[in-house]
């Protein structure tokens, strides 16, 4: 028997296939009006829940990220500072370095536009599939302590342990409280040659270890962050 569009509609409701129910009715009167025949217009449904399906997951990617905004290289003031190193941020662009398992690392005066890049690189990355962690550095300090409070650090660890690329923005804007640069380089040091990590920071790396309180743990974080 067949089935009405409405009948349809419910059925491929039913089977969760959202991105076909949203565009039945244009399919068929595109084939109705001989714009298509049967196999393009199924082919277009097909591809329609593919592309729903996909914008679906890339925003619960984003949503999982921490990221807060979308922010896109195309709208970058490259002549607010021209002595930003365009070449190099657009390279990263190709987001090659997370393949390879590498760290990228901004340093420079507020306002040169380190986050914007930060964030606009770990867009692209979830756009193209990656998983990305995004946090400033105060707020991913507290998150640790809140987790190790609820009993859930070692959970929390490995979620940002398995995650593509984590960047962490705005080290030392504010004053971390103490044993945070413990945290900080444990997390680094576990995901050294196995994931990327990207820091954004307008504080000179000879400044690290007294920000940090210990030049201990500076030395074989920077050591892995500059390899």
């Amino acid at each position: 028997m067949t089935m009405t569009i409405t009948e349809l509609e419910r059925s491929l409701r039913a089977l969760r296939l959202s991105g076909m129910t949203a565009t039945l009715e244009n399919r068929a009167l595109q084939v109705a009006q001989q714009q298509m025949d049967f196999i393009e217009a199924f082919s277009a449904l097909v591809q329609d829940e593919l592309d729903r399906r996909r914008s679906r997951l890339i925003e619960r990617r984003f949503k999982l990220s921490g990221l807060t905004e979308r922010k896109d290289l195309k709208d970058f003031d490259w002549s607010y500072n021209p002595k930003n190193p365009r070449r190099e941020i657009l390279e990263l662009a190709n987001l090659k370095f997370i393949d390879e398992r590498e760290d990228a690392l901004f340093i420079g005066s507020p306002g040169v536009g380190k986050s914007h890049i930060a964030k606009a690189l770990a867009l692209l990355a979830v756009q193209r599939g990656y998983t990305v962690f995004y946090r400033e550095a105060h707020v991913l300090v507290d998150d640790i302590n809140q987790a190790r409070e609820l009993g859930e650090l070692r959970k929390y660890r490995a979620t940002i342990k398995a995650t593509d690329l984590v960047v962490i923005d705005d080290l030392f804007l504010r004053k971390l409280p103490p044993h945070a640069g413990d945290e900080l380089a444990d997390l680094i040091m576990s995901r050294y040659e196995k994931a990327s990590t990207l820091i954004t920071s307008n504080r000179e790396i000879d400044d690290w270890a007294k920000l940090l309180g210990d030049a201990v743990i500076v030395t074989p974080l920077l050591d892995r962050l500059m390899h």
